[in-house]
């Protein structure tokens, strides 16, 4: 419950008048059609026994049929608002609590960010956020509602049947739904995670062979990834089964609950009547609102059946919303040189990569950062764009500390192109209007500077379709593309991380040159490893 609780926290604070009106409806629920059963049963007997005592000529029948009448309306009207307030006001707060976790995920170190599957991270986050819908509809709610109609209905029935019914049939009903708690409550929640882990090997399965069907028909690997897939739906299906069966016998275990204790409620009424002590009117009204207070336990069966996922998915989102995303620079923004001093960058995992590291960057220059595989030329590179935060030492924009930037202010001026770099399913322009607002003129200016225009106006224009990691471009071609992209942030401070992989000698060093007549005043750094990048420097820095 310690994952559940900041959850629930968050999903009141944000809808509290709402959730607080909803319980307050469902309560209304809960306590009409208690109500409703018992003026019946009353009714029923009461005019059965004016009638057999020859009275039923001066029975009033109207004040009591209409109020049945009142009860059965309300109780409707009242589900129906209860529904409107709890799913509108949970469904606001989940998409709360998804943007609060995208916005974790977009302020993780890069790499966590690199690690991250886009379609699996999407898929789990779905499946996170629809299993904690049950936290206020089936758990926090029912619960709030259940115990305040219990306590109303031991007051009601202590006043108008006496204290022995009214502690039965209340009491038991606590006692029963104790007892299914702790005989049910270890069995289901394990078995509810395991078959949402097995849902999602699943699901997880059947996109990688939907996306590589391709690649496993040509290495004849197809079958193979067909039953991997068929043995996640097996194992999937076998596990909902498990968890359905025990349902059901927690379903069993509420309704021997409900029946034991409308039984007694019977036989203590009929004790009752036989000696006097109540009439037999109000001894069927307690034995009909024991029947109808089962609905206070009927939300216990699904929130068991369901609680392993709700904690599973609490456990894996907590730690995104504890994380501080807000941004506490403030520096508007006016770039001038790029300075790092003296920066210590390490491993995750403690390892060092390179002590001491100082370097300057002027406006109009280009420098080659060299050095092994493993040096640290990537990691300085996510020093230096803000996205890594070095061991020791400080980076200066424009004299200023790099943590005094404001982060839209710093995206303006600086912009990195990794070595990965994603391309979405989309057209050309599509993918290219991800980094500003551009004109198609300038579109193409800049895959001009790239040398891909001929490439684009071949395959038809800015209106191309692409698929999902930029398919229908060779490597090289989805590599220019994204360069094209970052041109268009028309930044001050480019840093390029092997920007001319894939390409030919003359192909590298003519989008060499068109990126520098793209960008004249701007500052490159890049983590070069060939001599097309090395030779177009002004200066060449070595990592060891």
């Amino acid at each position: 419950m310690k994952h559940l609780w900041p959850i629930l926290k968050i999903i009141w604070r944000g809808e509290r008048s709402a959730l607080m009106r909803g319980a307050a409806l469902m309560g209304v629920v809960l306590a009409m059609g208690a109500a409703l059963l018992g003026l019946s049963g009353w009714f029923i007997t009461a005019s059965a026994a004016a009638g057999l005592a020859g009275m039923g000529a001066t029975f009033d029948v109207f004040r009591p049929s209409a109020l049945v009448r009142f009860l059965a309306l309300g109780r409707a009207a009242a589900r129906y608002g209860e529904r409107l307030l709890t799913h509108d006001a949970t469904l606001r707060a989940l998409e709360g609590l998804r943007l609060r976790v995208l916005a974790a995920h977009l302020a993780a170190p890069i790499d966590r960010m690199l690690r991250i599957r886009g379609a699996q991270a999407l898929n789990r986050l779905t499946a996170d956020i629809d299993a904690l819908d049950g936290l206020p509809l089936r758990v926090a709610l029912p619960l709030l509602a259940g115990v305040g109609v219990l306590g109303l209905a031991l007051a009601v029935l202590w006043l108008l049947a006496g204290p022995v019914l009214a502690v039965w049939i209340v009491g038991g009903y606590g006692l029963g739904a104790l007892w299914v708690l702790q005989h049910w409550g270890g069995q289901m929640p394990p078995l509810s995670r395991r078959a949402e882990m097995a849902a999602q090997a699943f699901r997880v399965r059947l996109i990688d062979l939907i996306r590589a069907r391709g690649d496993l028909a040509v290495y004849g690997r197809l079958d193979q990834q067909m039953q991997a897939v068929q043995s996640a739906e097996d194992r999937r299906f076998t596990l909902r089964a498990a968890l359905h069966r025990a349902e059901r016998r927690a379903g069993l275990a509420l309704s021997l609950v409900a029946t034991l204790i409308a039984s007694g409620a019977l036989a203590l009424g009929l004790g009752a009547a036989q000696a006097g002590t109540l009439s037999p009117a109000m001894g069927a009204m307690a034995f009909f609102v024991a029947l109808a207070l089962a609905e206070v336990l009927a939300p216990l069966r699904r929130a068991l059946s369901d609680f392993g996922r709700m904690v599973d998915a609490a456990r894996r989102i907590g730690p995104s919303l504890d994380r501080d995303t807000s941004l506490t620079g403030s520096h508007p923004g006016a770039a001038g040189s790029l300075v790092a001093r003296n920066l210590t960058l390490i491993r995750p995992g403690g390892r060092v990569l390179a002590e001491y590291v100082s370097l300057t960057l002027a406006p109009a220059e280009t420098v080659a950062l060299t050095g092994p595989s493993g040096a640290g030329k990537s990691t300085l590179l996510h020093a230096l764009a803000g996205l890594r935060q070095p061991a020791a030492g400080r980076v200066l924009l424009g004299n200023v500390d790099l943590q005094a930037w404001s982060e839209p202010a710093l995206r303006r001026a600086v912009t990195l192109l990794p070595q990965r770099s994603a391309l979405m399913a989309g057209s050309v322009a599509e993918t290219l209007a991800l980094a500003a607002p551009a004109p198609e003129s300038e579109m193409w200016a800049a895959l001009r500077a790239v040398h891909l225009d001929r490439v684009i106006a071949a395959k038809g224009g800015l209106a191309t379709r692409l698929g999902p990691r930029g398919t229908g471009l060779s490597g090289g071609e989805a590599r220019r593309l994204s360069l094209a992209r970052a041109l268009l942030r028309r930044p001050q401070v480019l840093l390029l991380d092997e920007p001319t992989e894939g390409l030919d000698d003359p192909t590298a060093r003519a989008v060499l040159t068109g990126i520098r007549a793209f960008l004249p005043d701007a500052a490159f750094l890049i983590a070069a490893h060939r001599p097309a990048e090395i030779d177009f420097a002004d200066r060449v820095i070595a990592l060891k």
